[in-house]
């Protein structure tokens, strides 16, 4: 009796995936519920557990693979017996004497290079001996296809590390190692050294959701700047009371996002979205903030940040983004937003457009705090500065509604009381 692994439901809008890895191999025993394949989506990367306890039958979707909705990944025996396990045992109740290892030497060059070996006492060269005898029952595991690729571009296998059983070295391995090369009369010149890796799907997702946003928003981005003298001066003040009683430290992003909710609220086509001839007004508040990971861009969403106290969107901030960086976000972190922040000041980044994280009208570069000279009655001061950045939707948001929604945001941080006198 076999189970089906399926691909689940993905989510709203998401209609295929990526077979990103298999955790198990064929043959391999599993328990109802382990995770037996990791599937990757344009948002995130969800475990598909194994539906019954038995023993992985077969595979039919290899790395690599897109899948649909609904598609069989493999099969699950339920009263299969391991293949590896019964391989053990077979090993285990044949013993073959030293004859029989003899006469299992496929290559005959091997047999004369260690007969050579052992009876030339005055070898001087015994150890150039060993290794072609090495080398020799390599080849005996390489495929008549992979010995042409390996001789006709001369690749050394040693250096190639193989993905298939026992690390035997692959076809695929090779075309992988080498890139794809295109025709000749199509070949480019190359200058040094090149590498071609396929893109992941979410780079690939993140690449056309950015060409998306270019061709289909009318993008403007006004700037302003932002004195952070009261807010460090008032973080520095409270920092210790305020972790002793949260548990957290009191941060720069909680301040943003109470900033950016007051003019939300105060210019609502800010936080609203086109959806054809029509504008849909959002009277909620999920602000989206971009994370860095190690496979590229994600955006999650803080909801309802309108009804959150400083300790809870600190709290609620850091437990997104290690999620984020974990790569165990769900479909429903990533949904809903209405507005974006970005920080690419904690790169070093001084001034950016940041571009719109479709559908939402608008999105907030923050950028890197420096000390700056500035006029403070009349006279030059040194202040830490931040430049802020507003990109939005022109279509939907007038020039003097984005220019007053970033002097809002920049007088609320600069008189970060404003906030608690929702004002």
């Amino acid at each position: 009796m076999s189970e089906k692994i399926l691909v689940p439901v993905l989510g709203e809008s998401i209609v295929e995936a990526t077979v990103s890895k298999w955790l198990k191999n064929e043959g391999d025993l599993v328990e109802a519920d382990e995770p037996i394949v990791e599937l990757e989506t344009d948002k995130v990367n969800l475990e598909v557990p194994s539906p019954a306890s038995g023993v992985l039958e077969k595979i039919n979707s290899k790395d690599g693979s897109v899948v649909e909705v609904g598609a069989t990944l493999g099969s699950v025996s339920v009263n299969g017996v391991s293949s590896k396990k019964k391989e053990v045992e077979e090993s285990k109740s044949i013993e073959p004497n030293e004859e029989e290892i003899k006469i299992q030497t496929l290559d005959p060059k091997v047999e004369e290079a260690e007969t050579q070996f052992t009876e030339d006492e005055n070898l001087e060269e015994p150890l150039i001996l060993t290794n072609q005898i090495e080398e020799t029952k390599k080849n005996q595991t390489l495929s008549p296809a992979v010995r042409k690729i390996v001789r006709d571009n001369k690749i050394d296998i040693k250096t190639v590390k193989g993905s298939g059983k026992d690390g035997m070295i692959l076809k695929g391995d090779l075309i992988n190692l080498m890139g794809v090369n295109p025709p000749p009369s199509e070949r480019k010149i190359k200058h040094g050294q090149e590498e071609r890796i396929k893109m992941t799907r979410l780079r690939q997702t993140i690449a056309k959701r950015l060409k998306q946003a270019q061709e289909n928003a009318a993008l403007l981005t006004t700037f302003n700047e932002a004195d952070m003298t009261s807010i460090i001066e008032m973080r520095k003040e409270n920092q210790e009371d305020f972790q002793n009683r949260y548990g957290i430290k009191l941060g720069f992003m909680s301040f943003f996002v109470k900033a950016c909710v007051v003019a939300l609220k105060n210019f609502p086509s800010v936080n609203a979205e086109i959806e054809g001839d029509e504008i849909v007004y959002k009277n909620y508040y999920n602000i989206s903030f971009a994370v860095g990971t190690d496979k590229g861009l994600v955006v999650p969403v803080l909801k309802n940040a309108d009804e959150l106290s400083f300790a809870d969107i600190e709290k609620n901030i850091k437990q997104i983004s290690e999620k984020a960086r974990d790569g165990k976000l769900t479909i429903e972190d990533l949904q809903g937003g209405t507005f974006t922040i970005s920080n690419g000041g904690v790169y070093g980044s001084m001034l950016s457009t940041p571009i719109l994280n479709l559908p939402q009208s608008g999105v907030l570069g923050m950028h890197n705090i420096v000390d700056r000279p500035a006029v403070i009655n009349g006279e030059i001061k040194i202040r830490p500065i931040m430049y802020l950045a507003l990109s939005y939707d022109h279509r939907i948001i007038d020039g003097k509604e984005s220019v007053s929604f970033l002097k809002m945001i920049k007088e609320n941080l600069e008189d970060p009381r404003r906030l608690f006198l929702d004002i």
